[in-house]
């Protein structure tokens, strides 16, 4: 008994102090609105990420605060030349919907701590730092909400400007900030801001954070921020992209760059598949935030499978742009979306409201399912005949999705084998509908 004491003792002592711990996770039980929510998310399939903020002007990345050791005095020369006089909020919505995309998710604070909406809380904004003047994410918010795509705030933990976010991390080391701050008060400013973002942009669809992992034990106070923004927008959805199995009041597990369950880039390491909705996000060339040196654009091709890959893992694709700093999507990813939507507009109803499986994806391509239908999309298959493991129903038919053409099977023990027929071939997807 006095051994337990004792630990619970030290147990308390170490979780009163701030900065240096894990925080114990009290029992979420989602709301109505919010389950809903879940659902309409998990039916979604497609969205745009975009990361954009005053780095842009550099034309290296996001990370360019960081990868070129740019201290905090003369990183607060940027936003002097961040003017988005093109910037069209319905220009952006509008491709996004051209895309087939059914939300958005914008950086609202980036790790380099600059805000890209009024915030009262700080001057280290966009209103009151640059010569544009104008809170872009309000903007944004009024005409999603008018063409109805659901807006998502991307918001960084992580913070290379913050006096008080102390003690440092894995990151910001050459930021010139002094070595002292209060943590706590940190975390306040952190809520502070979520909570201007929760209250003066209309109903949102959620919040996705990034930067957990700069301080993996600390303690966050992830209950207190999760609870704050629940009880401010109950159908707010919760995602954190702290690379970590799900945690108590997260909403749906993001996995990025990878599909669910690979780890392709060391970020997934300890991210099981939890029970949430499930989304993962990729850029459409190497970077994230506008590059102005990365020509290295994925095709088409590659990314409308990626995106069938990602249904068939029962997962959202979240698709990023990184627009470059006049407020401007660049043509090439502006080319790029309209071919994914052209695709989407013709085979859409195999992506959208499905789920995953039956059959687990394969080397070849992968299948989604919705009510009697099964949709076996073969990505790379070069045989005439493909075989599937046996379904637990009878298969009533199969035919090529995209032209009706009924197509010739047979079901036994050993599967189902289908004919693909040579018209077939050379498509971005065979798509093979079974109904059972």
């Amino acid at each position: 008994m006095k051994k337990n004491m004792f630990s619970m003792l030290i147990a308390f002592a170490v979780l009163a102090i701030g900065g240096t711990c894990v925080e114990a996770q009290t029992e979420y039980k989602p709301t109505k609105e919010n389950l809903k929510a879940r659902e309409w998310f998990q039916q979604a399939r497609f969205g745009m990420f975009i990361h954009w903020g005053t780095y842009s002007v550099l034309g290296d990345a996001e990370w360019v605060m960081q990868n070129q050791q740019i201290d905090k005095k003369n990183y607060q020369k940027l936003p002097a030349f961040f003017n988005p006089i093109d910037f069209d909020a319905a220009e952006w919505v509008a491709l996004a919907k051209a895309a087939g995309m059914k939300y958005i998710t914008i950086t609202s604070k980036h790790h380099d701590g600059f805000a890209m909406f009024d915030s009262k809380l700080t001057d280290w904004d966009i209103v009151d730092r640059t010569p544009y003047k104008k809170d872009v994410l309000k903007l944004l918010a009024d005409e999603c909400h008018k063409q109805g795509i659901k807006l998502f705030f991307y918001h960084s933990h992580l913070d290379w400007s913050h006096q008080d976010y102390y003690p440092r991390g894995r990151t910001g080391q050459h930021s010139g900030r002094p070595d002292s701050g209060d943590w706590n008060r940190y975390l306040d400013f952190l809520d502070g801001q979520l909570r201007e973002l929760l209250t003066n942009y209309g109903e949102i669809g959620g919040i996705w954070f990034d930067g957990w992992w700069d301080k993996p034990k600390a303690d966050w106070r992830l209950d207190k921020t999760y609870k704050m923004i629940h009880d401010l927008q109950p159908q707010a959805l919760i995602g954190n992209n702290h690379h970590q199995p799900p945690k108590a009041g997260e909403d749906f597990q993001m996995f990025e760059k990878d599909l669910p369950g690979h780890n392709t880039t060391g970020f997934s390491g300890d991210s099981e598949i939890g029970n949430l909705p499930l989304e993962t996000c990729e850029t459409m060339n190497g970077s994230w935030g506008f590059n102005l040196r990365d020509s290295n654009y994925k095709s088409s091709k590659e990314l409308i499978q990626y995106l069938v890959k990602a249904a068939g893992y029962d997962s959202n694709f979240l698709l990023n742009v990184g627009p470059m700093p006049n407020g401007r999507i660049q043509q090439e990813f502006a080319d790029t979306l309209k071919v994914i939507g052209k695709w989407l507009d013709k085979n859409g109803e195999t992506i959208y409201g499905t789920r995953g499986g039956p059959i687990s994806p394969r080397d070849w391509g992968v299948t989604t399912h919705k009510d009697n239908r099964i949709f076996v999309h073969v990505l790379d298959w070069q045989d005439s005949t493909i075989l599937l493991p046996n379904l637990a129903q009878k298969v009533k038919s199969v035919t090529a999705f995209t032209t009706g053409a009924i197509l010739d099977f047979s079901q036994n023990a050993f599967g189902v084998a289908i004919r693909i027929p040579d018209s077939l071939n050379g498509e971005v997807d065979r798509i093979l509908e079974i109904k059972i």
